[in-house]
Parts: structure tokens; sequence; C-alpha cells
């Protein structure tokens, strides 16, 4: 019998707090894993947390916000998760072809994330202020799995509005 998207959802959280290793994080993780699912303009905490919560917005912001801001948890750790889990349901349903190497730029408003400089930016078609990360997925016919972390570019690796350059300010 198949298995529901509700069940198969619950199957990857499962996954996924298992490789988080704290109780803690595991109701925050869920919280923003299904915020991102969301039909948001923008993917960030606060908007999730209103959509999520609407009864206790403050609370869940505060509490996503340390999840993602705060917590030690190993981003390896937890890609390797998704791959284990992942790479079956894909490899069950497509046959895996082949590997994709890209880089993908991020167009920015301001310069104060991490790796903000102005660059050529792709999606916008010109030079501009983003970010460019560089990833490694594995593609079938139907769907496609990251398989690597994105990376920042190394132009972008240390730039960050007012920091000085290479002072290392990754927050």
């Amino acid at each position: 019998m198949a298995k529901s998207m509700e069940d198969l959802f619950q199957g990857y959280l499962t996954e996924m707090t298992q490789a988080l290793a704290h109780a803690d994080r595991n109701g925050p993780l869920a919280e923003y894993v299904t915020g991102l699912l969301l039909p948001l303009d923008r993917k960030s905490v606060e908007p999730m947390a209103a959509l999520l919560a609407p009864g206790s917005t403050s609370t869940a912001h505060q509490r996503m916000h340390h999840f993602v801001s705060k917590s030690a948890w190993s981003d390896e750790a937890l890609l390797r998760a998704v791959r284990s889990w992942a790479l079956p349901q894909l490899a069950a349903h497509d046959a895996l072809k082949v590997w994709i190497v890209d880089d993908t730029g991020f167009p920015k408003k301001g310069r104060h994330s991490v790796g903000v400089i102005r660059q050529y930016c792709g999606q916008l078609g010109k030079q501009d202020n983003c970010q460019v990360a560089v990833s490694l997925s594995v593609a079938g016919e139907r769907a496609s799995l990251a398989y690597r972390i994105p990376t920042l570019s190394a132009s972008g690796m240390g730039q960050r509005s007012g920091a000085p350059s290479g002072s290392g300010d990754s927050r």
C-alpha cells in the first residue's frame, strides 16, 4: 500500500530529528521544515511563524530563530540523514542518471547577509548585489536531490557590509 504524503513527511522528519541528536530541537525543526513548504514569498522565520502559529507567533518565531541561528547541530549530519532517506525514495521511482554541478545566484537587496557582493547574478542577467552558491545534485528523469550543501563562491567569502574583508564574520 502506498504511503500518504503525511506519512512520507513524518518519516522524513523522523530521520532529520535523529540526526539532530537533541530532543529539544525536534519541534523547531518540524516547524521550520513545514514553514519552508508553505506558499510564502519570503521563507524567513517571521512569516513562517505567523502562518504556523497565529495565536503565538512571537513564541514560534523565537523557537525557529533560535534553532536556525543559535542551536549547535551538524549540517553534514543533517545532510547525510536527508540523503539516506531521500536517495532510496528517489531510486525506487526513478533511475538516477546524472550528477549536476550548478552555480546559483541569489539576488539580495541589502549587503548584510554573508557573501553578498556586487557580482554577476544569472537570475538578474546583470551585476548587482547577490550571493552565489555552488551545489552538487543527483538527478533522474523526474526528480533531483542536492547531494552537497551549497557553498558560497570564493569571491563572496568573508564579505559582509560593515565587516572588514577577511574578518571571518559568518553570522
